[in-house]
């Protein structure tokens, strides 16, 4: 398993940027890596709710199948996908009110690479700390989405 953090101050309301990250059609004005929404079950996001999305990682589209386990609004939601070769994610958004008008943005993604340590060995050496780095510019991204508005 290997586990990515990253964190960020956000001059929006946590209302707003709840709406932002919690609305799967608006993925690609913030995600780094993804490429498609492919599915995304109707009406008002809730534990259950389903979607999948197609993302883009070292030259190669993969599809995952993401379902919502948990959801706080305005505060935190916990997303659990599986993607090829039975590996699988756990992606924590977590909402917190740090001055008037401001929101910190914490993100917590683990993922599972299939095959146990052998596919941990293997995932390290192919991926090294793209994680990290897609992670951070992703905050960032949706940092000055936000902020423009």
């Amino acid at each position: 398993m290997s586990t990515v953090t990253a964190s960020i101050d956000i001059d929006a309301s946590p209302g707003d940027v709840w709406e932002t990250v919690m609305d799967p059609a608006r993925l690609s004005d913030w995600v780094t890596i993804h490429r498609r929404l492919e599915h995304a079950d109707g009406g008002a996001l809730r534990v259950g709710y389903r979607m999948d999305q197609q993302v883009h990682l070292r030259g190669v589209n993969l599809e995952v199948h993401w379902r919502l386990i948990e959801c706080v609004p305005r505060e935190r939601a916990v997303w659990e996908g599986n993607g090829p070769a039975h590996s699988r994610a756990r992606t924590e958004y977590r909402l917190s009110s740090v001055a008037s008008g401001t929101t910190r943005f914490d993100y917590r993604n683990e993922f599972h690479p299939p095959l146990g340590v052998l596919g941990a060995l293997a995932s390290r050496a192919l991926v090294g700390g793209m994680p990290e780095r897609e992670a951070t510019r992703t905050l960032e991204r949706l940092k000055a989405l936000l902020e423009q508005s």
